[in-house]
């Protein structure tokens, strides 16, 4: 996906990014985490504001900052780097309430044509995991690289 993104810091070992979110509300930075989960393989993928004080990652802060889809198109390009290190990992992802689970989705739908390209997409609903599709709202989402 070639759309504006924001230049990103990463961690050596790819696991963490951090950016800053720039608009109205002035330069807000951002922390996106890739954590192993109990199954071997999938990683969780955590984003939002980081905590000044905490170094953490708060992610109910809401920033309306005006670039949702530059932030969104960042997020996606660690997505890439981290696949790219780690070809075989599968990303989980889930938003923090269900409009910014809603909001994942829609950014998924409107470049999942592109996305499927290099990714196999997949949907949660009712605990179990579907091929994703457009018209379902998904609780989660799982994504993992293809073999090419």
């Amino acid at each position: 996906m070639q759309l504006p993104r924001y230049e990103l810091k990463a961690e050596k070992s790819l696991m963490v990014f951090e950016f800053l979110s720039e608009g109205p509300k002035g330069k807000i930075p951002k922390l996106i985490k890739f954590s192993e989960t109990n199954l071997k393989g999938v990683y969780n993928l955590a984003f939002g504001d980081k905590n000044q004080d905490t170094g953490e990652i708060n992610d109910l802060a809401v920033s309306n900052n005006g670039d949702s889809e530059k932030v969104l198109a960042t997020v996606v390009a660690t997505v890439l780097a981290f696949t790219d290190k780690y070809p075989t990992a599968m990303v989980y992802a889930t938003g923090s309430t269900q409009a910014r689970t809603r909001l994942y989705q829609m950014g998924i739908t409107k470049y999942l044509l592109e996305i499927q390209k290099d990714y196999v997409v997949f949907g949660q609903k009712d605990n179990i995991w579907h091929p994703f599709k457009k018209s379902v709202n998904y609780e989660a989402f799982l994504a993992y690289r293809k073999k090419h």
